[in-house]
Parts: C-alpha cells; structure tokens; sequence
C-alpha cells in the first residue's frame, strides 16, 4: 500500500484531511489524480491524501477473469480499507463494480460519462486494417467474455484468446509478441492514458455493445459519513447517472456479471426531455426545467445516492432498466444466460 498527499498550494490553511483509496495501476492512478484535482478546486481548504494498493483482480493475471468467480475482483481491497477507516472514499471504474454494495456503502458520485465504447488495438503490422479485414484465423485478444461473445458472432473469421494485465501490460503483450493481431480495450481508458493514436478502430453497438458503467468513473463512501457524501455528491453528472442507475438495474435484474455475456447500449435524447433510451425500449425521465423538484434525500438506486438527482428521474431509470430486463427474461435470456454460464464453467 503506497500514499501520496495532494498538498495545498501556498499557506492555506488545511481544514481536514481526507483519504482517497485506488488502485496501483496507472490508469487508476490517473482517474483518481482527476477526482482529487476536481475536488482540490471545490475544497481547497482539504488535503486530498491518495492511498494506492493492489486488488485480487491485480495479483491474478493467469485466469481469465469469467473464471476467477469472484464478484468484487478490482474492489474488495479497497473497500476493506474503506470498511477499516483506512480511506474515507474510493475511486474506481463503475463497471467494476457490483450491483449490489456490501452493507454500509453507497455511490456517491457518478462523474461524466468518457465515450463507452471498446476500441480496437492493432499489432502494428496490421496498420491500416479493421477487424473486417483482418486474415482469416488472426487471433484477437481480450479478457472479457462480453466482447468475445458479441465479436466472435460480428467477425466469424476470427479467433479471440484472453489476455490479462493492465493497459501497459496488455499493450506490451501486443508490441513485443507475435501472440496477438489486435487487442481489444476501454476507447475511455485508452483516452485517459493519452494514447487515443492507438485507436485503429471505434466498435459501434451493432458491432460490441459496452459493459455495464463503462466509460464512467465512480466515487464509493460509507453513507454514514453524510459530509464526505455531501463533499462528493457535486461531482455527479445526471444524464450519466441516469444512464448508469437504468443499466446496473439491468444488469441485477438478469442476475449478470463476469460470468455472463451481458452488454449495454443507453442514450439520453431529446432536448427538452430527457429520455434514456437502450436498444429495445425507452423512458421518459425528466424536464429540465423541473430538476429541483421531487430532490431525493439518501435513497439509493442500485448502489447510488444521488440527493441531486430528481428522485422522479431515478425511479425512470431503474424501472427501465429493470423492464428491459424483464423483456429480455420473457424472451428466453435466462436459458441463454444459464447456457452461456455453463460453457464458462467448463472451459
């Protein structure tokens, strides 16, 4: 476990000190280095100390993460700090995180949405190519059964493999190997990185639609801590917390997780009302100018408190989420996905 202080600039004087916890990797250094820079602005009277530490998803890097059968594979370190005191609030990716929070916690920040799409990495002897035109048989790695599966029924001709490790590892596994022709990844991490000229390719839903929260970084606290609740809550951005809060309802609702196959593809439309829109179904949630109304004080929605957020909002979007689901269920999903678990036990 490392630790790093956000100091204050100048003689400020420091009203109190608050924890951020992370994850070691680079990536996850550089979403939580964003967050603290956000709420150094809003508060500059706090000292923002980082506390980095790896997780179970980190240390086990020969296992493909469908196989591993744990839940909170990149959480659970930290939220054991968390749980322990040792940090006052966690960083993560939303996607890595579960649908349902261990007892005591809660989301407490949903910031904007970065593009959710997967993009394609090519070996650079493939430069200039897509997957469509790819060689037959060229292998494409990636640890995501989602993407395996969609891909594998959109480009027939080509084979998939798991590749494990963080962006630098996997990108490193590409460059230096024959293993792979391209690899696919997170366009959002990739852009956060600053390698957005490692993008040879952007997959569109009809292509690979994203993973649950993806693109979206979330801020976890305790909810008895009604101030750093408080402190964290301005950072939330509605249209991506009414998009997520609609597909982690989703995702619940069809019991998913890295086991399963599960996708998303969510829009908010319309200029006058907001609307989150998935693939098959839609939701009226809110008008613009009505967000002061029905404010919801603390109830959480899939693992979210969004206090600023119209409780009238939240409620759309879970109920989307969770009809879409439904529909799904009534159209045989459960089979599928029972399948879909079964083959990935047995692999």
């Amino acid at each position: 476990m490392s630790q790093e202080a956000h100091g204050q600039e100048g003689n400020g004087k420091v009203s109190r000190v608050i924890r951020i916890g992370t994850r070691k990797s680079q990536l996850a250094r550089i979403q939580t280095d964003s967050v603290a820079e956000k709420l150094k602005k809003l508060y500059p009277d706090v000292l923002l100390e980082i506390v980095a530490m790896s997780t179970t998803g980190d240390k086990i890097l020969d296992t493909a993460l469908s196989k591993i059968g744990e839940k909170s594979l990149f959480t659970k370190e930290l939220e054991n700090a968390l749980e322990r005191n040792e940090v006052d609030l966690v960083v993560h990716s939303l996607k890595d995180l579960p649908t349902v929070l261990p007892l005591g916690f809660t989301i407490g920040a949903v910031l904007e949405r970065e593009c959710p799409f997967d993009a394609v990495v090519l070996h650079l002897k493939n430069t200039g190519k897509c997957l469509d035109t790819l060689p037959e048989k060229s292998i494409i790695g990636t640890s995501s059964l989602r993407r395996a599966a969609q891909l594998k029924k959109r480009f027939p001709h080509l084979e998939f493999k798991d590749i494990r490790g963080n962006l630098n590892t996997r990108l490193k596994k590409l460059d230096e190997k024959e293993d792979f022709s391209a690899i696919i990844l997170a366009a959002a991490g990739l852009t956060r990185m600053g390698w957005e000229n490692r993008i040879s390719q952007v997959l569109n839903p009809d292509d690979c639609m994203y993973a649950v929260g993806q693109g979206a970084l979330a801020v976890e606290v305790r909810v008895r801590d009604k101030d750093i609740l408080e402190m964290v809550s301005v950072l939330h951005h509605p249209d991506t917390v009414l998009r997520c809060i609609a597909e982690r309802a989703f995702l619940r609702h069809l019991e998913g997780g890295c086991s399963v196959p599960v996708a998303v593809h969510t829009e908010v439309k319309d200029s006058q009302v907001g609307r989150v829109w998935t693939s098959s179904a839609q939701s009226c949630l809110y008008n613009p100018c009505q967000v002061e109304e029905g404010v919801d004080e603390g109830a959480q929605r899939v693992g979210v408190t969004a206090s600023n957020v119209p409780r009238a909002s939240q409620d759309a979007a879970e109920k989307l989420g969770v009809d879409l689901a439904q529909l799904l269920l009534s159209k045989g999903a459960k089979e599928i996905l029972t399948v879909a678990r079964q083959l990935n036990d047995a692999r």
